[in-house]
């Protein structure tokens, strides 16, 4: 087998001459400051201007955020989260008003800035029940039809649809094929997909993909296999990489391309930090395989200990295939308590695993379940978690955790195709990434997750703006 070699360094780059332009002219003024700061109750609450000031060699004892808008490297594809059938069912038990105070909180003009969205081929953990698309043993797939999507999916990802308009960026993942393509004969519980059901599987995604385009969604990419190392007690399907590539290869690949669906951005993995590399350098060296896929998927399930993520497998696999984007697929906070909806740990692990991945290359980022109810579910293996906005079925009233907030940092104020640039924290406790939007606007993300409020200084070219940030808190500043 030939093995496919990639160059594999990132080169910082010029920025372009409206993004320099906008810098030079805003040198010395003012920039806003939005803080969500858990021990004042704050809520991305608008803390006015701070005034760049000259200040040319940081001293060692000060706390600073360098930024430097001379080096930019991967372009931000989009920020969102699941819709799955627990998110859709519980949004329909809900209140016509509260359904459009979701819409709006998420997708809205005034809400977070999502523009994606995922959703399950077939059913997953959270589905109220286990089904497919098809009939038992229909191998023509004759039978295919979403009718089972139609009743609360399909609305709910419209109506989000609706509201992001241009950037709508919507994939999907499948977790298990039907019971009767698989070894163990069960959608749960693993097993492997049979041989000789690999290009019926390949058909399967393109009927999928079809019918869902019918109704006006257009579908920009999917993943090849929902988590593919885990053996599960909800839907689940293993591949080894090889495995994986093969059916990329000679099946989803060449399929997706005859049929019209050239455009369709792979993504293989789609599953923890810890193995990423090893999948994607075995996956993807054989270049008939390669040329299918557009990207790598991963999620952050990989250690229970918050703070010590594999974040550095991320950019050597970026390093080492430059030219596929990196996608966070799928997070949450499992072990649902509603008593800790408001806990602001919720929201560090999120502003910690987001500002992390993106400084080392993550492109598209997406949450899980953008909506459960009061019992993290429905969930019919009874895997509950948390999401940003947990709804009680019962009294209509919606909650917003802290994750809604820490997500909302990011993706109300970082626009699709903004352009991360070069910067770094000098303190431990202090975690940043900055982007650069298309109009040339610098925001920069800066989250405190220690005890103490520590007084920083956000640096950029020798000028300063000087920032307090609170213990526990996240905050925008946008320049």
């Amino acid at each position: 087998m030939k093995r496919l070699v990639i160059s594999c360094f990132v080169v910082g780059m010029t920025l372009n001459v409206q993004a320099q332009d906008y810098w030079k002219k805003n040198t010395g003024k003012t920039a806003k400051v939005i803080v969500t700061n858990s021990k004042a109750n704050e809520k991305m609450a608008d803390k006015g201007m701070v005034k760049f000031e000259r200040m040319d060699q940081p001293k060692e004892t000060d706390a600073c955020i360098f930024v430097d808008p001379d080096f930019k490297y991967q372009k931000l594809i989009g920020i969102g989260g699941a819709i799955t059938d627990a998110s859709a069912e519980t949004f329909y038990k809900l209140p016509k008003n509260k359904q459009k105070e979701i819409i709006e909180a998420y997708y809205g003009k005034n809400g977070l800035g999502y523009t994606v969205i995922r959703t399950n081929m077939n059913s997953c953990d959270f589905s109220s029940d286990s089904y497919t698309y098809v009939q038992e043993n229909d191998k023509s797939l004759k039978s295919f039809n979403v009718a089972h999507d139609e009743k609360y999916k399909i609305p709910m990802i419209k109506e989000a649809q609706k509201s992001i308009g241009k950037d709508f960026t919507f994939y999907f993942s499948p977790w298990s094929p039907p019971a009767w393509m698989k070894s163990n004969k069960s959608m749960l519980k693993g097993g492997r997909l049979e041989n000789d059901f690999y290009q019926t599987w390949a058909d399967y995604y393109i009927k999928f993909i079809k019918e869902y385009e019918k109704r006006g969604i257009n579908v920009w990419g999917l993943t090849v296999q929902n988590e593919p190392m885990a053996t599960q007690t909800w839907e689940s399907c293993i591949y080894t990489a090889q495995e994986e590539g093969d059916f990329l290869k000679n099946n989803l690949g060449p399929t997706l391309w005859k049929n019209g669906f050239k455009d369709k951005k792979v993504m293989i993995w789609d599953h923890n930090r810890d193995l990423i590399y090893q999948r994607a350098t075995t996956t993807l060296c054989d270049p008939e395989t390669s040329k299918y896929a557009a990207g790598i998927g991963y999620h952050w399930y990989e250690t229970w200990n918050n703070k010590t993520q594999l974040f550095d497998n991320l950019s050597e696999t970026q390093r080492a295939f430059p030219d596929k984007f990196l996608a966070f697929t799928e997070g949450c906070k499992e072990q649902f308590d509603l008593s800790k909806i408001y806990d602001v740990k919720l929201g560090e692990l999120y502003g910690r695993n987001m500002l992390n991945d993106f400084n080392k290359g993550t492109a598209l980022w997406t949450d899980w379940n953008v909506l459960l109810d009061e019992t993290g579910g429905p969930n019919h293996v009874g895997n509950f978690c948390f999401a940003p906005i947990i709804a009680d079925t019962k009294t209509g009233e919606v909650h917003y955790t802290y994750e809604y907030y820490y997500v909302g940092h990011v993706s109300k104020y970082i626009k699709p195709n903004a352009v991360r640039i070069g910067s770094s924290s000098n303190r431990v406790a202090l975690t940043s990434t900055t982007f650069m939007n298309q109009n040339g606007q610098l925001v920069t993300v800066i989250m405190n997750d220690s005890d103490n409020d520590i007084d920083t200084n956000l640096w950029i070219e020798g000028m300063a703006a000087k920032l307090n940030a609170p213990a526990h808190s996240i905050q925008t500043v946008i320049l």
